[in-house]
């Protein structure tokens, strides 16, 4: 056992990345809507995210750079460079930049349930002190910028998010076969597609497969950690997977009609399941609010810096100036109770465009000898990439198609 948490490397930090208040939402009305119909779209996509976040690790490891930093020395056609940099950026930079507001109102969503609102008056508006005092930690943790340290706090947070969903699931008395039934037998309920679209967007993300790559190197140095990386990813991504689940069996037991977000939920299973089912949801939130809070700017910084050759140093000037700016944008709207909706619009677009092209151009990578020597995919793991890319594909359409029909969490 101390040789198994000896060896746990960035699988938490992506678990905690991909699971945050958005992802909450989404599993919450895909319960509160479908019941247990819709786990399968969980194991699809948590499946289709071992994959992924597999192969970006490996390149890693193997390659000792990151993903956009391969990008930008592999791809030799100056246009095709700076359109993928462009977008990539875009995406991942400014999306990540209005996504952190949500991340922290998530967390402050949180606290709230636990201890009432509590915000000061500035002027014409009313600050959030919560959204303050997640930024303050959050900043602190980044700027220290010891990995080791960032790995312990998000570990230990991932923890307790683990465990305040999964209780609460448990306090349900969930139906053990309607939930088998339902994590493998693909049905589509009526009008239930988008929310399926949602369950996988919020799961296979973009920014992890940046982040992974990079954050490998921080942990193991030689290729012979390969299997270490491996156990980590699918261990965590795993446990992640089935933190979502639960999300979405404890939002199967609450009445439909009162239900549209996660601290609704909170409140719903109080008077089901006692006062204590309300606290563990809310504590389940603020961690997955305060995780992603962390993990989203520091994506950024891996992502923006390697596309423009800066250097992913955690401790340079230039890498804590692109956290901070996605930080401080994210206090800001928090506090403030503002929604950049065209901002996020504009990123919804954006990672709907960048998703398909950033699967298509891993596997392209992952199939280079000149990179990954023997360590390049097998045959089987390019098959089942071409399944993931052409899900990607039809996940980006569909995301694109209705984009500006609806309003994020």
């Amino acid at each position: 056992m101390r040789n198994y948490f000896k060896n746990i490397g960035p699988g938490p930090l992506i678990a905690a990345a991909f699971i945050g208040p958005g992802t909450v939402t989404v599993c919450t009305l895909a319960g509160v809507g479908f019941g247990y119909a819709l786990l399968w779209a969980m194991t699809v996509s948590t499946l289709s995210t071992i994959i992924l976040q597999e192969m970006a690790s490996r390149l890693g490891i193997v390659s000792r750079n990151g993903l956009s930093e391969t990008l930008r020395m592999e791809l030799k056609n100056p246009w095709l460079k700076g359109l993928v940099m462009l977008i990539t950026i875009s995406a991942i930079g400014g999306g990540n930049a209005a996504y952190e507001a949500g991340n922290i109102t998530g967390g402050v969503l949180g606290l709230e349930t636990l201890f009432g609102n509590y915000s000061m008056p500035f002027g014409v508006f009313n600050i959030n002190v919560y959204s303050l005092v997640i930024g303050v930690l959050a900043f602190v943790l980044l700027y220290v910028g010891n990995y080791k340290i960032l790995e312990r706090a998000l570990l230990s947070l991932v923890v307790l998010m683990s465990m305040a969903f999964l209780i609460s699931a448990g306090m349900t008395r969930p139906n053990l076969p309607q939930i088998i039934k339902g994590a493998f037998v693909p049905i589509l309920p009526k009008d239930s597609l988008l929310t399926v679209i949602s369950l996988i967007g919020t799961t296979v993300v973009p920014y992890n497969l940046f982040l992974h790559a990079s954050l490998v190197k921080e942990k193991w140095q030689k290729k012979e950690d390969l299997k270490y990386a491996r156990k980590d990813t699918i261990i965590a991504v795993a446990l992640g997977g089935l933190v979502s689940m639960c999300v979405i069996i404890s939002a199967a037991s609450v009445d439909s009609g009162s239900v549209q977000n996660a601290v609704d939920l909170a409140r719903g299973l109080e008077p089901l399941f006692g006062k204590f089912a309300k606290y563990i949801m809310a504590i389940g939130l603020f961690a997955a609010g305060i995780t992603s809070a962390i993990t989203a700017p520091l994506a950024a910084a891996y992502v923006t810096c390697g596309c423009l050759g800066w250097g992913t140093n955690m401790k340079k000037k230039k890498f804590r100036s692109v956290w901070m700016v996605i930080l401080f944008l994210g206090i800001v709207f928090s506090s403030l109770n503002i929604k950049p909706v065209s901002i996020i619009k504009f990123a919804q677009v954006a990672n709907g465009l960048l998703l398909p092209l950033i699967v298509g151009i891993l596997l392209w990578i992952m199939n280079k000898q000149t990179i990954l020597g023997t360590y390049k995919n097998s045959f089987l793991q390019n098959a089942i990439g071409i399944i993931i890319l052409i899900l990607s594909v039809l996940l980006s359409t569909s995301v694109l198609s209705k984009v500006f029909q609806f309003e994020m969490f």
